[in-house]
């Protein structure tokens, strides 16, 4: 099966060419961890919301609705980032063991690794554009009343 015999320098370039998959690992990690902090802040504030109308016949006001409504949205595009950014990490996690069998086995895997790994980045940049709408209508939620500036008087 083996046509040659594996030696150690082809183990080195298999970890070589490794390492650049797993540093985007470390990346795509922090990102997922950053979407599971929103996710769990739109969680908990929607929790506080649905326990405003726990006494019973206690009704939501409008803004109150509108607000669950739009974590509601929100929570649906940070769980869609999430699972997008988590499909990349396992598609770089393939693209790792790819690049290993084709040294190990000594098979040409190279077109299988490339379309992993662009599956990967179209999934990252699938995640990356749930994050962002959810980023924005984040901040469409939000309004900030400007500071009353105080007059001046001038001569």
């Amino acid at each position: 099966m083996f046509n040659t015999v594996l030696n150690i320098g082809d183990v080195g370039h298999a970890i070589q060419l490794a390492l650049a998959p797993a540093f985007l690992l470390t990346g795509i990690a922090g990102l997922l961890n950053v979407m599971a902090g929103r996710l769990a802040r739109i969680i908990d504030r929607g929790r506080r919301l649905s326990e405003l109308s726990q006494p019973p016949g206690a009704q939501l006001s409008a803004n109150q609705n509108e607000e669950l409504h739009s974590l509601e949205r929100r929570r649906h595009l940070a769980s869609a980032a999430i699972t997008a950014c988590t499909l990349a990490a396992l598609l770089v996690c393939t693209v790792i063991g790819s690049l290993f069998l084709e040294v190990l086995l000594q098979f040409d895997l190279k077109w299988v690794i490339g379309l992993l790994f662009t599956c990967a980045t179209l999934a990252m940049v699938t995640g990356l554009t749930y994050f962002l709408q959810e980023v924005h209508k984040a901040t469409l939620s939000v309004r900030i009343p400007s500071p009353m500036k105080p007059p001046t008087d001038h001569p």
